[in-house]
């Protein structure tokens, strides 16, 4: 039955979508889909979200706060003293260690945007923004680089549907950005010279 006062309707239709794309993936999302999930008539969700992708703007917004909200709460982020590779090989471990749901939505709808270009701006805010934080413990450049590799694990865990390999993941962020007082540490932005194999 429909909801005379619904000052929450957007938000429902939002959290409705992205049930709906994580059931039945990105195929499976339309309108009519989540008016039904979110129990609402047709019109509602149209009349928030004029086009599909409008609607899958606003999913990607909020999965996006899902691991960039767990790095801003972490606490390696503001204390200079902290094994930063050590402690995001760790979070990353969380993020990936439980469900895996809300990780493939997020990923999901990250994806998308290679065939949807209104998604991408928002794809690069989640970059920049997890970027951003990063580059509170180091520089602009590598935290581009810390956040293509955390992806990267990601997609390869996910991808390959393989258990997360922390230690591995330490190793590749140490070789960016090495623990500090670490003789002949790199200093920010550059790379450790590469060994003999």
């Amino acid at each position: 039955m429909a909801r005379r006062h619904d000052p929450e309707r957007r938000q429902r239709i939002i959290d409705a979508a992205i049930r709906v794309v994580g059931r039945a993936g990105i195929a499976g999302l339309s309108h009519r889909t989540v008016a039904a999930e979110a129990d609402v008539p047709l019109g509602s969700t149209t009349y928030h979200f004029a086009t599909l992708d409008d609607l899958m703007v606003a999913a990607l917004r909020q999965a996006n706060e899902g691991f960039a909200g767990v790095l801003a709460a972490h606490p390696a982020l503001s204390d200079p003293e902290a094994d930063l590779p050590g402690e995001l090989a760790r979070v990353l471990g969380e993020w990936l260690g439980g469900d895996r749901t809300g990780v493939e939505l997020e990923y999901e709808l990250y994806l998308a945007a290679l065939r949807r270009p209104a998604l991408r701006p928002v794809a690069a805010e989640w970059a920049e923004g997890v970027g951003a934080l990063l580059a509170a413990r180091t520089d602009p450049v590598t935290a581009r680089a810390l956040v293509a590799v955390l992806d990267g694990i990601c997609l390869q865990v996910l991808l390959t549907d393989t258990p997360y390999d922390e230690e591995y993941a330490r190793e590749v962020l140490t070789r960016l950005l090495p623990v500090p007082g670490t003789q002949d540490a790199p200093g920010p932005g550059s790379l450790p010279p590469a060994t003999a194999g």
